[in-house]
């Protein structure tokens, strides 16, 4: 974390980084101005809990979740009901956070330094990872790569799915933006 003289607030390291690559991917794309570079809108992070009934089990992932995230997560409801998927409308699916400003930046950087390095047999993300508008989403297996879990103390793991939300880009610019912030890849230039 870097001290920003001004107003005494830390600033991520990440996203003092992104304020020094932003020249460097305006040249490579030829834009006009800075508002034209992608950007990291928002993260979202979520993990189903379909299968798991009972009340206690999702409060156990909704606490885990919330440790990981730093803020309080919500639960995501069935719009409608799957019968094939023993799915009833309005029944609990899934628990998600929504992360912005500095907790993103915050929570991108644990996961670049910490978790995504703790994750076995990590070779990096793919360039299936990316959708066309540069939105990157990489999925743990289990939530116990982060370093905020305490292994010893956990019951049960669960998977989650990280999605990073980038606007005003496309997938070449997506793929440039999180290689120039350190993501670790296996992606061909």
């Amino acid at each position: 974390m870097t001290k920003n003289n001004k107003d005494s607030v830390s600033i991520p390291n990440l996203k003092a980084k992104y304020r020094a690559v932003l020249p460097q991917i305006k040249e490579q794309f030829e834009l006009k101005n800075d508002f034209e570079v992608p950007q990291i809108e928002k993260i979202v992070v979520n993990t189903g809990i379909g299968s798991i009934a009972t009340d206690a089990a999702m409060e156990t992932i909704r606490e885990d979740l919330k440790r990981i995230t730093g803020q309080s997560p919500v639960f995501t409801i069935a719009k409608k009901a799957i019968s094939g998927l023993k799915v009833r409308e309005g029944q609990k699916v899934g628990i998600k956070v929504t992360l912005r400003g500095k907790r993103m930046w915050e929570f991108l950087e644990r996961m670049i330094v910490s978790s995504l390095p703790r994750v076995k047999d990590f070779q990096g993300i793919s360039l299936s990872s990316f959708d066309t508008s540069g939105s990157c989403s990489v999925g743990f297996k289990e939530h116990i790569v982060f370093p905020e879990i305490n292994s010893d103390e956990v019951v049960s793991t669960f998977g989650l799915q990280v999605c990073i939300v980038i606007k005003k880009g496309d997938k070449e610019k997506g793929i440039a933006l999180l290689k120039a912030l350190g993501f670790p890849s296996k992606m061909e230039d």
